[in-house]
């Protein structure tokens, strides 16, 4: 069965969680589990330079950015992205990614099953 879901910031909800998040943050579940069991895809919009903090993933993450100027960062720096760049994150890679300073980025996130984990040291 195929099915068509259609990304809109207007269905979008606050991720509120500070463990994870710095800034206003807004995502929309695009693809859930109960609809492919092997990927994820969600929606992500970081407000006014928001970003989420140092994590992991245990899989490949993708990020699509669709609108805006943003920011990945690794242990060897940060990468300005902006609307048409796509992003590969490996397994256990620790990063973080969100708006740039002033801006807003909206992306899609890409995952397989597996596990995020948030760093204890965010510096």
């Amino acid at each position: 069965m195929i099915k068509i879901v259609t990304q809109d910031f207007n269905q979008a909800v606050p991720r509120v969680d500070e463990k994870m998040f710095v800034g206003t943050v807004k995502g929309q579940t695009l693809v859930a589990d109960d609809d492919a069991p092997s990927q994820r895809v969600n929606a992500i919009s970081f407000l006014d330079g928001a970003r989420n903090r140092w994590h992991r993933h245990t899989t490949e993450q993708v990020l699509v950015v669709t609108h805006g100027e943003g920011i990945i960062a690794d242990d060897s720096g940060e990468r300005a992205i902006r609307a048409g760049d796509v992003v590969l994150v490996q397994p256990n890679e620790r990063h973080w990614h969100g708006a740039a300073p002033g801006k807003d980025m909206t992306h899609l996130a890409i995952l397989l099953p597996g596990k995020m984990t948030v760093d204890e040291d965010q510096s």
